[in-house]
């Protein structure tokens, strides 16, 4: 008796712990679709007074039926009976009328609050740093914020309306049962505790479980991700990972679904007692009304309407308390979206920020500057420093893991440093709004996104503002070496690109490069910013795109990241980076004459090159 006290207890606080979600969820659905959400709470008032009406009108069409077997079928008999059995006809084509059109107001409602939601979702997901995305922790949270937000929405308007619906009929049940015993109504709440007990552990257990699991849940996504899409079909043919990969797929959904089945059997067992004791409170209230019905304490109506009302009264109150238990456990699963939304950016804008210089006068300097990413302890940047003067083309070439692509990261400020600046014209990049900023800089990363549009909306969003400007689209497409591609396409800059949609046309890895260059060329910045831009390009359209870039660069200030030391010699300076630090910097032609790791490295290029286009001699064999 303690125990079970002691978990009713513990049910009560733990409901009552999630009372500030369901609000915010009830909050959410109200912002989402206000109109039809009041439509549905009328309706459904509505509906909850109905079947107390049928209620009603069974006892009395029942005693008026017994009235005409009693004595006669004159008029004055019949006349109530088909009164009556009008009046339940339309009751029951109300109840009936009604359904549909609640169902089609939460039709309308479901659309509403899964656009709601999903828009609350991108939203936060665009806005937050890019620090998050380095954490598994954000993955999983995303993951149940993403998967469940919108049903669990919909499940929370739906357990909601219940609740409110049923409530309303169990009250007006109990109404109609006090006559009977003022005890009839307690034997109802006592009968489906149990039930409502086994339904709050259920739903604790099940959100334990996914929240303890969301990382394989993610895991098996990811398996079905490589065994489904383009990106990884060559790979997972070429090297026969197929059969692999759907193994361990099959395993992980196995361990899963066969946790996910002890929890469903322990829950069925735990209800069927639950039903059993209803089931006897049900048998003892009927035996102690046919008692009374055979003394002449109430008559066949009675009785009639005893059972309907009793037994519709416990339907409705394990329903009612099933819809309690919904709730609970919806408003588990939005605390997860709810915490998701609540995640704040750490980088921040100063209270009033400076305006940014559209050209640079005195340049960009990296000062003094440590960084660590989220968790490493390996710091990517020790103490670099860096001063790239304005008007200037600078080059910065190293090894793989040396900290380039690091430096675009902090210059756009999807990081700020853990200790030092950057500075431009002598300002620290944190007294910028982070907006502006960004919109002052133009980027081509090193892994840029392929976009499944038009050729021209690939091109134009590097600039929405001139999106729909057609010659300034044409011109960064010149300017990039995309133009001669486009041109050859069936539809020209109007051709859809990739094949994710019908009718699209996959393009050669350089071309895709071309118009990833062209997209960032769109933005007329003072200050660009490219990493690996010729990465994908052969020797002689590097020659060509070079000589353009040089052109589109005049008066402004550039930075290339590049593996290539052909792309490097075209730049006024070039700086040589390792483990985070600059070692060496100076013109093409006077790092050669140092003869350091610049020069090294340019003598062993060179000499593969030779290698690798001298003609092979009789029997022998070339790389």
């Amino acid at each position: 008796m303690f125990a079970n006290s002691d978990l009713i207890r513990d049910k009560f606080k733990r409901g009552v712990s999630q009372l500030p979600y369901l609000w915010r969820g009830l909050g959410l659905i109200w912002k989402a679709a206000p109109g039809w959400s009041s439509a549905w709470l009328v309706l459904l008032v509505f509906q909850g007074l109905l079947p107390v009406a049928t209620v009603n009108l069974t006892r009395l069409l029942v005693d008026s039926l017994v009235t005409v077997t009693q004595k006669g079928s004159s008029w004055e008999n019949l006349r109530p009976v088909i009164l009556l059995a009008g009046l339940m006809g339309i009751v029951l084509l109300a109840s009936e009328s009604l359904r549909g059109l609640v169902g089609l107001i939460r039709t309308v409602q479901s659309d509403s609050v899964q656009d709601y939601v999903s828009g609350l979702i991108h939203a936060k997901s665009a806005e937050i740093d890019l620090a998050f995305y380095d954490s598994p922790d954000y993955y999983d949270q995303l993951h149940r914020a993403r998967t469940g937000a919108a049903y669990r929405s919909l499940g929370l308007l739906e357990s909601t309306g219940a609740l409110l619906q049923n409530g309303i009929t169990l009250v007006a049940m109990a109404f109609v049962l006090l006559p009977y015993g003022a005890w009839l109504p307690l034997a109802l709440l006592v009968s489906t505790i149990p039930a409502f007990l086994v339904v709050l552990q259920h739903r604790l257990r099940l959100h334990y479980w996914t929240v303890k699991n969301t990382p394989l849940e993610r895991r098996a996504w990811y398996y079905d991700w490589l065994l489904t899409t383009r990106e990884t079909a060559a790979e997972v043919r070429l090297f026969q990972l197929g059969d692999y990969i759907r193994q361990a797929y099959r395993q992980l959904r196995a361990r899963l679904r066969g946790e996910r089945q002890k929890l469903a059997r322990q829950q069925g067992l735990a209800e069927l007692g639950a039903g059993v004791l209803a089931l006897l409170v049900t048998g003892l209230a009927m035996a102690w009304m046919i008692w009374r019905l055979v003394q002449g304490e109430s008559t066949l109506g009675d009785l009639a309407l005893f059972y309907s009302a009793f037994n519709q009264g416990q339907g409705l109150m394990r329903a009612f308390m099933e819809n309690m238990g919904e709730i609970y456990s919806n408003s588990f699963f939005l605390s997860d979206l709810f915490e998701f939304l609540t995640l704040e950016r750490q980088l921040v804008d100063p209270p009033v920020p400076l305006p940014m210089p559209k050209t640079l006068d005195k340049g960009l300097s990296f000062e003094n500057v440590t960084f660590y990413y989220p968790g490493s302890q390996r710091p990517a940047l020790c103490n670099f420093n860096l001063d790239v003067q304005p008007g200037q083309v600078a080059a910065i070439v190293g090894a793989n893991g040396a900290g380039k692509s690091t430096l675009i990261k902090l210059l756009c400020r999807f990081y700020d440093p853990n200790e030092g600046r950057l500075a431009l014209d002598g300002v620290d990049l944190r007294m910028f709004s982070t907006a502006d900023l960004r919109a002052n800089i133009t980027v081509l990363f090193q892994e840029p996104v392929n976009y499944n549009d038009t050729a021209s909306e690939n091109i134009g969003i590097g600039n929405l503002s001139a999106l729909n400007d057609k010659q300034r689209i044409i011109s960064a497409a010149q300017a990039a070496g995309a133009d001669e591609p486009i041109e050859r396409l069936p539809r020209s800059y109007d051709t859809l690109l990739g094949k994710w949609f019908q009718g699209g046309v996959d393009l050669s890895v350089g071309e895709w490069q071309r118009i990833a260059l062209a997209r960032a060329f769109m933005r007329q910045a003072g200050l660009i910013v490219l990493d690996e831009p010729t990465s994908a390009m052969d020797p002689w359209a590097e020659t060509d795109w070079l000589e353009r870039f040089r052109r589109l660069a005049s008066g402004r200030t550039a930075i290339l990241i590049t593996h290539r030391f052909t792309t490097a010699a075209y730049a006024d300076v070039i700086h040589v980076m390792e483990a985070g630090t600059i070692i060496e910097s100076g013109h093409h032609h006077e790092l050669l004459a140092k003869g350091g790791r610049y020069a090294q490295s340019w003598q062993a290029q060179m000499r593969r090159w030779l290698e690798a286009s001298r003609p092979a001699k009789d029997g022998e064999v070339t790389a």
